[in-house]
């Protein structure tokens, strides 16, 4: 078995692959084994989302030129509140929003002291892993 991260419409997946089987190292005027083509074992695992913060140097460009921050979902979920809008000041530690995973909320807190840009999600709406969530200059 062969274990690969694969990476479909933006969602990892752990996949383990079976090899059934190769022709190869068959000696020349050899026949090769008789081999009846059977289906790919492949169990398709969503992997656990990456636990990494994003480096101040991944700025993104907002619509007015300037430079924001995103702050992405670190799990799926759904957005139980907002606390903020586009234009607050919030400080280091604030909490930002609400986001219900797995019958927990979780506080989502601003990383730095900083400008809120751009609020992409709304009470009540499903989040995926990795979604943009708030922008932050």
């Amino acid at each position: 078995m062969k274990r690969f991260n694969i990476t479909v419409n933006g969602h990892t997946y752990d996949v383990l692959v079976e090899e059934t089987g190769s022709t190869e190292g068959v000696a020349a005027g050899q026949a090769a084994p008789a081999a009846v083509p059977a289906p790919p074992t492949v169990a398709a695992v969503p992997a656990a989302p990456a636990q990494e913060e994003a480096p101040a140097e991944s700025l993104a460009v907002d619509v007015a030129g300037q430079d924001t921050e995103p702050l992405n979902a670190p799990m799926p979920g759904t957005i139980i509140n907002v606390m903020v809008k586009a234009g607050d000041r919030v400080e280091k530690g604030q909490v930002l929003l609400v986001l219900e995973a797995m019958k927990m909320e979780n506080e989502i807190m601003s990383p730095r002291d900083a400008v809120i840009a751009g609020v992409h999600v709304n009470k009540g709406e499903s989040v995926d892993s990795g979604r943009l969530l708030i922008s932050l200059r």
